[in-house]
C-alpha cells in the first residue's frame, strides 16, 4: 500500500498529463471542449478516476457529454499509455473516466439562492407597511411604585 500523499501525487500528475494529452495529442474533436477537473487514486495505486467537465460552444448550446464520454472511452488506451511513460510508476493505473457534476450542482445552488432572496425581498415588502395586530409591546411592563403609595 502506498500512502496518502504518494496518492495525491500521483493522481495531480494523472491529471495533467491526461489534459495535456487531450489538448496536444488526441486529435479527436469532440474532445476540443474537455476540462480534466481532478483526478483520484486508489490507495494501492492500481486505478485512478478521471474527473472532465465538458463546456458548450456557444453561451446558449448544450455541451456534448454523450460524444465526450464516447471519445475519451475510445482514447483510453493511448491515454493510460501517456500516462504510464509520464508517471514512470511500476503498474500503470487503470483509467476511468467520470463527468463532474460540480458546475451543475453549483449553478442549481445559484439558482435556488436567487429565488430565495426573491421570496425574502417580497416577505420585506410586505412586512414594511405591516402594523401590529395589538399593542406595539405585547409585554405588560410593572406600573412604577409610587413613593406616596407606600404609607
Amino acid at each position: 500500500m502506498a500512502d496518502a500523499a504518494r496518492a495525491r501525487k500521483l493522481a495531480k500528475r494523472i491529471s495533467q498529463i491526461v489534459a495535456s494529452a487531450l489538448e496536444h495529442e488526441v486529435k479527436d474533436p469532440r474532445l476540443a471542449r474537455v476540462t480534466i477537473t481532478d483526478a483520484k487514486v486508489t490507495a494501492d495505486l492500481h486505478d485512478a478516476t478521471v474527473y472532465y467537465t465538458v463546456l458548450g460552444d456557444k453561451l446558449d448550446a448544450e455541451p456534448d457529454h454523450a460524444g465526450a464520454a464516447a471519445a475519451l472511452e475510445r482514447a483510453k488506451g493511448v491515454l493510460r499509455t501517456l500516462v504510464g511513460q509520464g508517471t514512470g510508476v511500476r503498474f500503470t493505473p487503470t483509467l476511468t473516466f467520470v463527468a463532474d457534476t460540480v458546475p451543475d450542482d453549483a449553478r442549481k445552488i445559484d439558482d435556488l439562492l436567487a429565488r430565495a432572496r426573491a421570496a425574502d425581498a417580497e416577505v420585506a415588502a410586505q412586512a414594511s407597511g405591516a402594523v401590529y395586530a395589538g399593542e406595539a409591546d405585547p409585554y405588560r411592563a410593572p406600573k412604577p411604585e409610587d413613593e406616596d403609595d407606600e404609607d
